[in-house]
């Protein structure tokens, strides 16, 4: 009985995640729509309807999302026709800046330090990664430190 009881659990938890993770109940909706400016660049996420978009929620102390930072900046460069945008939760101006320029960040990002993007996409942990069709039609979302360069993820973005 014990192990009825047990698998039922387990199935019950594992039915409950089915929601979430990659797989959250927004995907095939319209992805939330933002304008967010830190004073330095403003990303307004209509303005990039007709192009994919991959959409980053990251940090400067964030260490998976400094590893597949390389990763996503060479993405951007190899697949030019994608809009890379990186949404960065720091608090501290400086030190997001200074970020910046010690690794030469060149794709579109903002500062967000009130997480309002966070809380609009649902976002519980970062890095956090959504892709966004030429339609603004959420499609995907990836959890944890990506190599953006992989075969699997460059070939699912040229079909898009």
């Amino acid at each position: 009985m014990r192990r009825v009881w047990a698998s039922l659990l387990l199935g019950t938890v594992l039915a409950a995640g089915c929601d979430r993770g990659s797989h959250p109940g927004n995907i095939d909706k319209p992805a939330p729509q933002f304008v967010m400016g830190d004073g330095t660049r403003t990303v307004d996420l209509s303005k990039l309807r007709g192009r994919v978009v991959v959409l980053n929620l990251w940090a400067t102390w964030c260490a998976p999302c400094i590893e597949e930072l390389p990763s996503l900046l060479a993405l951007q460069k190899k697949m030019p026709e994608l809009a890379v945008v990186a949404v960065s939760m720091d608090q501290d101006p400086d030190v997001y800046r200074r970020f910046l320029a010690d690794h030469h960040v060149d794709v579109l990002t903002v500062r967000d330090e009130e997480q309002r993007v966070n809380a609009l996409y649902g976002t519980v942990q970062i890095p956090e990664t959504y892709i966004i069709d030429r339609q603004g039609v959420l499609r995907r979302k990836f959890i944890g430190a990506q190599d953006w360069t992989s075969s699997e993820i460059t070939g699912y973005l040229a079909k898009m």
